[in-house]
């Protein structure tokens, strides 16, 4: 039997660690192979002192740069044995002028971008795949572009036996957010949308991957360029705690027996 292998597709470095972060570690310490693959290369992200793409002094090869080494730091923390870089242009978010530039990731003709994909199915033989639902979690054109890809090369090399998307629950964002305006730590005039997450009996897999909050505080921080925008990072330690401790996911198909809910991706497989 192949190793057991987990593989995760994300869109940019620093999109691993928030939903993907403990299961990567926890996985990574049972023994499991974990490999990332990151598709773009972040030059969307801010540049040093947060300066936006468009503004003067922003330099996408320096934002790429810096965020590739911070990829790696978050890599370290979090045990990852492999990163693959498909290094596809960022697209930026939902209506910026880069996403009309033809080499953005999110331009790519899907099969192009799938058969790199799938060849790193067929070396790495993971038998569980994770990423994003088919609106990317929020509706980024990259976010959405790596979930195309993924269930493409999924289904092209016919490699996991298992694949996931991320998920957040409804209930649990609620109930955090409640915490935050009880202690007076919530962002101000913020609401969430209604439709924000899933709910949660869609849920398949909820995984506990508590003892890991420290190591996913610390993979975040090292996406320090973006730190900005990281709100989860401005949180007091007990909300952060709240936030990291479990990782859910809605499980797309399983060629091994799964229950209807799992404690872990790997159920059905060890």
């Amino acid at each position: 039997m192949d190793q057991l292998t987990l593989m995760a597709v994300h869109a940019h470095p620093d999109d691993e660690v928030i939903g993907t972060g403990g299961i990567l570690a926890r996985c990574a310490d049972e023994g499991i192979r974990t490999v990332l693959v990151t598709c773009t290369n972040g030059e969307q992200g801010d540049a040093p002192g947060g300066t936006k793409p468009g503004e003067d002094g922003h330099d996408e090869a320096e934002v790429s740069a810096l965020r590739l080494q911070e990829l790696r730091e978050s890599v370290a923390h979090l045990g990852i044995d492999h990163l693959e870089l498909l290094g596809y242009h960022d697209s930026g978010m939902e209506g910026w002028a880069a996403n009309r530039s033809p080499d953005a990731f999110a331009n790519v003709p899907v099969e192009q971008a799938a058969a790199r994909l799938a060849e790193l199915m067929e070396r790495y033989r993971p038998q569980v795949v994770v990423t994003y639902d088919e609106n990317g979690g929020y509706g980024h054109p990259d976010h959405i572009q790596a979930h195309r890809i993924t269930v493409a090369a999924a289904e092209a090399s016919g490699v996991p036996a298992k694949l996931y998307y991320t998920a957040v629950p409804r209930e649990r964002i609620a109930e955090l957010f409640e915490f935050l305006r009880s202690t007076g730590a919530a962002p101000e005039d913020f609401e969430l949308p209604d439709d924000f997450g899933v709910p949660e009996e869609q849920i398949t897999a909820m995984v506990d991957v508590s003892p890991y909050v420290e190591r996913k505080r610390k993979a975040l921080e090292a996406h320090a360029s973006q730190g900005e925008n990281i709100f989860l990072l401005r949180m007091p330690a007990d909300a952060q705690h709240r936030a990291f401790s479990h990782e859910a996911f809605i499980r797309v198909f399983s060629r091994v027996p799964a229950p209807g809910r799992e404690e872990h991706l790997f159920d059905g497989l060890r």
